[in-house]
């Protein structure tokens, strides 16, 4: 993260400021940002909402929200008031070309306040159908006609599948240029995957072993013990495959997969990361169900507390065909991973919360060690949330006389290498944003290509009925279809740390 001194002069303008990311997210990471010095020296947040309120009521309103959710709470009034008074609450109607002229008027007068044409960055915490509306006014009204001051962040889904999100770049394109729009991910801001990239291309000892020949399989689980909460009628409309897969999970497997990039530039790195999205084989819809399994949870048990089904879930069809977990065997058709299975797995309603990588190395030709059974190959877990931290597993002699071996870890914990306050996910890409880096942002091209890797599943999907939903218990570790998975190649799902043994 770069300090302030290199962010120019910004306003910010949230469109959906009294919604639920904005309270949660976008507000504390501006407030921590602030607290940190990482803020501009002159900025402005410009709250857009629909109904009737001022600003002084707005504040108070952030101010709760901020002792709530954020990792620092407000307990210095000087700050507090240095901070505040950079936000104002500004009517707005998203579809009355009028508002986005008194808007307008109200950037100029910012301007002049600052003595310079401000930055401008447009961050659309709104409904995806609200999109093309605020786009459109914003180019009739010419609020963002300078490519190299103007941003917009725009929130997933970027479309539904394929076509749509063309169809939504091509809409976005008509009015920003591509450098102007940053697509973001949660996920990639986080500091653990992160660290996936500094791994990988920052120790010699790893990158030679970083292929075929040395790697049998690589796994990728993110499990979360939530349900749908309240959110059933989005999640009707979206199911595991494009909540996570088509996005996050991808995402971290592009991060595992990519070739070492020749510079540390944006364009650089997205376009390594793209090339692993094309490398994907695509699995034909014949064999959807050979390389992919859904699930569904029933009612169950997460830690001692009962929870009803999906299908009891408020807003949720009681006969919905949407998966709730989604497993997917796939290859990467380059030199590098040729024949070397990637499992992707994900779920609600799971044993317990964990997002881990786990990288099974070969096992070694021959047994050197008679009398030793069942030797682990070596393997690398790296945890990425709510357990952070790096853990290479081998083998080792167990203490006696005799040649015995057993497996044992050597464990990298993050948290015993950062501070206690680490930044947020949205604090890493607001900052991000302000400084007009884009490289952990989502381009158009990288955007399509994924929608097009799970494209023949989703719609097998989404035109066949799943005749045993629901099929895996809350609080379990999915659908036994998921074990099969696995199985046919003689593997098994993998857990975040070592095999004890005595």
């Amino acid at each position: 993260m770069s300090n302030n001194k290199n962010v120019s002069p910004t306003i910010l303008l949230i469109f959906g400021a009294t919604g639920d990311l904005a309270k949660r997210k976008l507000f504390p990471a501006f407030y921590n940002l602030f607290l940190e010095g990482r803020m501009p020296k002159q900025f402005q947040i410009i709250a857009l909402g629909r109904r009737d309120n001022d600003s002084e009521k707005f504040r108070d309103y952030i101010k709760d929200n901020l002792n709530e959710f954020s990792r620092n709470k407000v307990d210095s009034d000087e700050v507090w008031e240095k901070f505040s008074q950079q936000v104002t609450y500004f009517k707005h109607q998203l579809d009355e070309e009028e508002s986005y002229k008194d808007l307008e008027k109200e950037l100029k007068n910012i301007d002049e306040k600052f003595g310079v044409r401000a930055n401008r960055l447009f961050y659309f915490s709104i409904a995806p159908s609200f999109i093309s509306t605020v786009s459109e006014y914003i180019k009739k009204t010419e609020l963002a006609p300078n490519a190299d001051q103007d941003r917009i962040i725009i929130e997933k889904p970027f479309g539904h599948d394929k076509a749509s999100a063309i169809e939504l770049n091509e809409l976005l394109t008509k009015t920003f240029k591509e450098e102007q729009i940053y697509r973001i991910d949660h996920y990639l801001g986080k500091e653990t995957v992160q660290n996936i990239f500094t791994f990988r291309f920052g120790n010699s000892i790893f990158e030679p072993l970083w292929n075929h020949n040395f790697i049998e399989k690589v796994e990728i689980t993110v499990a979360e013990e939530v349900g749908v909460e309240e959110r059933g009628a989005f999640y009707e409309k979206t199911g595991a495959l494009k909540d996570m897969i088509q996005n996050h999970l991808l995402q971290i497997l592009c991060m595992v997969a990519m070739e070492n990039p020749n510079s540390f530039e944006a364009k650089e790195i997205r376009d390594k990361k793209v090339d692993v999205l094309r490398a994907i084989r695509r699995i034909k819809p014949e064999d959807v169900s050979k390389y992919a399994v859904r699930g569904q949870y029933k009612e169950g048990e997460i830690r001692g507390k009962e929870v009803v089904a999906y299908r009891e879930e408020k807003d949720v069809d009681k006969e919905s065909n949407i998966e709730t977990f989604a497993a997917i065997e796939y290859y990467l058709d380059n030199e590098r991973w040729q024949n070397v299975p990637f499992y992707l797995r994900t779920g609600k309603r799971m044993k317990e919360k964990q997002s881990y990588v786990s990288i099974l190395f070969k096992s070694i030709p021959s047994n050197n060690f008679p009398g030793t059974e069942n030797m682990l190959a070596n393997r690398l877990i790296i945890n990425i949330q709510p357990t952070m931290d790096i853990r290479l597993q081998f083998m080792t002699k167990k203490p006696g006389l005799s040649m015995v071996l057993k497996p044992g870890e050597m464990v990298f914990d993050y948290n015993d290498c950062s501070s206690a306050d680490s930044p947020e996910a949205y604090e890493t890409l607001l900052l991000d944003a302000l400084l007009g880096d884009p490289t952990l942002f989502m381009r158009s091209d990288q955007v399509e290509e994924a929608w097009d890797v799970v494209a023949s599943i989703q719609d097998v999907w989404e035109n066949e009925t799943a005749p045993d939903f629901p099929n895996y218990v809350a609080g379990s570790l999915g659908p036994e279809a998921s074990d099969l998975l696995q199985t046919k190649q003689g593997y098994k799902w993998l857990p975040n740390t070592i095999e004890k043994r005595k």
